[in-house]
């Protein structure tokens, strides 16, 4: 595919959203630019079931400014979606024609099917979840659906969201107890109506602004040591505590509240209770989040369209670390090196009993391998606490927040010391014996990465080779290494700490005949 660049106006009850995105097969999927204006079209239907002259209008003008936007942008290339707010209007079709003639924009009136497959396909190739009931509440619909395997297979719309609940049970600018109740009540046999979440223990995973908002407040109460939502959990306790708490704020206070979007504060409550009602039914265990949902559905579904290999949802962090890598300087051709030598390290280490082989650990250390020491892109000096902080703080597709963390740890090995200095805002997150792991994996990876310090990819073969005393490693090259000598004398204590036993290394430079080759230690 050529690079793509491309539009998504998500038409919804709430708000009203433009996204720039440009995709090709070398970059993936990028986001240029994303702005945002809070409509509350769900607010202008009328009680004949038609949007008012003043909603139309303000559907007119942010549409025009945003064809303003992409015409500054050169994107002709534009998919307007809209939702709910449109959907319920009995006058959608004279608002489609209408918006058609003042702006030159075509809208695609999405249905409640369409709606929630959107939603699953985001999920399902932004997390790593196998399978799970989503919910996507906007501001005049809910979207509920199942996936097992990260295959669909029920789904279903209901006609109220955020913004209609609040209209329907909320008087004033917050709810009060009895308007909650009735709520919850009203929620509760909605969400019953569908045998086929109730009791299935799976996880919960919440699209769109209002679970996000959810999530950074919990963040900001709990001074979360990383950045982002994507990939986060909470438990059902959580969600009951944060209920309590933001049941006993005003308006006012709302408003002010870190992590709370302005244009949510009154109906974050709302929000919050559907989703406390959603855990009770389905009984699950965790409440996810992820940042993705209509919108990069659609472009998702667009790209696979024409070219059918660009996302993999089985395998969802696989194509994430090759864009990172990418990203920060490392071409394909290295990682795939990379990954060769680590497999061979580590079944040589398994064949002689130093590491006791297990295929989560081969895939936790080639993780690591795709990514390691990306922060020397940045400043090869400090490579160590660059490559720490661009993993642990950035969303990765596939890794929910402590498989971020292990990840970071890994990539990010240069010493003892550097290692205990990024773990210590996590020592509740990962056991000590997993810590003593990825410290060990870490090692590895960076006498790995020195074996490639030059970039050449000249090194061929490790064996290794047990005698008393000590480890002799063989170290096949097919021209002379002496960059990489250099540099794995300097870190072979690295590999002593893994074996527990001092190392000698022997390069043997292919085409040499033996006797010119010599012991290097």
């Amino acid at each position: 595919m050529e690079k793509l660049k491309t539009a998504i106006i998500d038409i919804g009850s709430n708000t009203i959203r433009l996204v720039l995105y440009q995709y090709d097969q070398e970059e993936g999927l990028r986001e240029l630019g994303n702005i945002k204006t809070v409509a509350r079209l769900r607010t202008y239907l009328l009680p004949s079931g038609e949007m008012s002259e003043e909603g139309i209008q303000v559907l007119t003008e942010t549409l025009q400014t945003f064809k303003a936007m992409l015409d500054d942008f050169e994107v002709f290339d534009v998919k307007a979606a809209a939702t709910a707010a449109i959907r319920q209007a009995s006058n959608r079709e004279q608002i489609i024609t209408q918006m058609k003639e003042r702006t030159g924009i075509q809208i695609e009136l999405l249905s409640e099917e369409e709606e929630a497959y959107y939603g699953f396909i985001a999920v399902v190739h932004s997390l790593g979840t196998k399978s799970a009931v989503t919910i996507d509440i906007g501001g005049g619909s809910t979207e509920i659906t199942l996936f097992k395997n990260k295959k669909l297979q029920k789904s279903h719309s209901f006609p109220f969201g955020t913004v209609s609940l609040k209209q329907r049970f909320v008087k004033g600018d917050t709810i009060n107890n009895d308007e909650k109740q009735e709520l919850v009540a009203f929620v509760r046999e909605q969400f019953q109506s569908l045998p086929w979440i109730q009791n299935t223990g799976l996880p919960v995973i919440a699209i769109g602004g209002s679970a996000r908002n959810i999530a950074q407040i919990h963040q900001q109460q709990r001074a979360y040591p990383i950045a982002s939502v994507h990939g986060y959990e909470m438990e059902k306790a959580s969600l009951d505590e944060l209920s309590g708490f933001l049941g006993n704020l005003n308006f006012n206070d709302l408003k002010l509240l870190d992590g709370l979007s302005v244009d949510r504060a009154d109906i974050i409550v709302p929000a919050l209770e559907v989703f406390r009602v959603l855990m009770e039914v389905v009984e699950s265990p965790t409440f996810q989040l992820t940042k993705n949902g209509l919108r990069e559905g659609l472009i998702i579904q667009r790209i696979l369209q024409t070219d059918e290999n660009a996302f993999d949802r089985y395998d969802v962090f696989e194509g994430t670390a090759r864009k990172l890598a990418r990203q920060y300087g490392r071409t394909e051709k290295e990682v795939d090196y990379l990954l060769g030598l680590v497999e061979q390290l580590y079944q040589q280490c398994c064949h002689f009993g130093y590491l006791p082989y297990n295929l989560a650990d081969l895939e936790l250390l080639k993780r690591g391998a795709k990514v390691f020491n990306i922060g020397e892109y940045i400043e090869l000096g400090s490579s160590s606490q660059h490559t720490f902080y661009l993993i642990a703080n950035q969303s990765i597709d596939g890794l929910n927040h402590v498989e971020r963390v292990k990840l970071a740890l890994l990539a990010s090995y240069k010493n003892k010391d550097y290692f205990q200095r990024f773990a210590a805002p996590f020592i509740e997150w990962i056991s000590r014996d997993e810590l003593r792991k990825i410290r060990d994996f870490g090692a590895l990876l960076k006498f790995i990465y020195a074996l490639n310090v030059s970039k050449r990819n000249i090194v061929q073969h490790i064996e290794l080779h047990s005698a008393e005393g000590y480890v002799q490693v063989d170290i096949t090259t097919k021209r002379n290494a002496v960059a990489e000598k250099y540099q794995v004398n300097r870190h072979k204590k690295h590999l002593e700490r893994v074996l527990k036993l001092p190392i000698q290394i022997n390069f043997i430079e292919e085409g040499l005949n033996t006797d010119d080759n010599r012991n290097d230690e």
